[in-house]
């Protein structure tokens, strides 16, 4: 090794960080730590030799952290280790197709670590044979790291307000769709936290879980378009009525179509599809099976378990026990089978989401 190194170490754990730093620094190296992918994407801008990266970090994962370093020509050649504790098969593959050169499980293994790290600098060094001119810039560079450092560290604290606003904006755009609803706070606190926890359980990726997570409570939005005499209606509605409300998928999709935003393009997914039915028989296009967004089918689960244990104006809230027994005749029919046995194989969790999600206090959580 000719000369020190400089190694980003990107995990939202300060432990695991920690131990990182000291296993880099004893190698001879220097450290750039960096809590999540946003800071990562900034800091990549100091000179980065070679970047240690999590798979699991809230905001944007690793998988797409990755992405974003083969996109960009400053980075793409940058080399990207995967230190996660994911074994599965499939997340190395994926990561491999993102563009990670190496991986690394954890517990980390401070040899393994070390031949691993020197043989991926030891290329890139070859590869950087042929831009050795920018050698005679480093004690200029040197000079500035403080003040670029801290034009980095502004950068991503930029982009996480970003999109922090961006996230609130989904949140207040649901509850306006609810607004009339006695418990709407806690509901779409409730449905969000019902999806992520079924998306886990049926195997969506971390970044698709985030992402249902915040899109999900966007899914009645539509109903701004209803008329309040209807929505509000305490009795049965009758059949034009009926094909009003129904139309309420097709709104809310209108009002988020369009959008360069992954977590809209979620929202107006869902919006359109979590009426649809297992066997054909939803609205508002009839799709059947796996015809119907994946996404879709875990919040009609979700939903229809909110809807028919929380109080409406036309009927009172039905016992857990009623509601599962409902729900497990429409397994097949109304719902995907394996997204409804996702949801009875992990009831406990189900039942304390709905217990600490209650009260409609809880949403100032969300605003977290």
């Amino acid at each position: 090794m000719t000369a020190p190194k400089r190694i980003l170490v990107v995990d939202d754990d300060h432990r695991t960080r920690q131990v990182l730093r000291t296993m880099v620094e004893n190698m001879g190296h220097q450290v750039e730590e960096a809590r999540d992918g946003f800071d990562a994407l900034a800091q990549l801008r100091l000179g980065v030799d070679l970047v240690l990266l999590d798979i699991v970090m809230p905001g944007i994962d690793g998988f797409e952290v990755v992405r974003q370093i083969r996109q960009d020509p400053e980075t793409k050649e940058i080399p990207v280790i995967m230190v996660t504790a994911l074994s599965e098969r499939e997340d190395r593959i994926r990561a491999i197709q993102m563009g990670a050169n190496d991986f690394i499980s954890k517990p980390v293994d401070i040899l393994e670590l070390q031949l691993r790290t020197s043989f991926l600098i030891q290329m890139k060094e070859a590869q950087d044979e042929i831009k050795r001119n920018r050698i005679e810039l480093e004690e200029q560079l040197d000079q500035r790291t403080g003040a670029l450092r801290k034009a980095v560290q502004d950068m991503a604290s930029a982009q996480r307000k970003a999109h922090s606003a961006h996230l609130e904006t989904i949140q207040r755009l649901a509850i306006a769709a609810e607004y009339k609803d006695k418990d709407t706070a806690a509901h779409i606190k409730r449905l969000g936290h019902y999806c992520a926890a079924i998306a886990r359980h049926v195997g969506l990726s971390p970044n698709e879980i985030e992402t249902i997570f915040h899109a999900s409570p966007m899914h009645d939005v539509g109903k701004l378009g209803i008329p309040d005499d209807q929505l509000l209606k305490a009795d049965k509605l009758d059949q034009d009525e009926w094909k009003i409300m129904k139309k309420h998928t097709i709104i809310g999709a209108r009002i988020l179509e369009g959008s360069g935003s992954e977590l809209l393009q979620a929202g107006e997914e869902i919006a359109l599809s979590h009426h649809e039915r297992w066997d054909g028989s939803g609205y508002p296009f009839g799709r059947a099976g796996d015809e119907i967004p994946v996404m879709g089918r875990v919040c009609t689960v979700a939903d229809v378990f909110d809807a028919l244990t929380s109080k409406r104006p036309y009927k009172k809230a039905f016992s857990n026990r009623d509601t599962f027994e409902l729900m497990r005749e429409g397994r097949g029919t109304h719902f995907d089978p394996r997204v409804l046995d996702a949801f009875f194989d992990h009831l406990p969790e189900m039942e304390e989401i709905q217990k600490k999600f209650r009260d409609e206090a809880a949403f100032s959580e969300m605003e977290k």
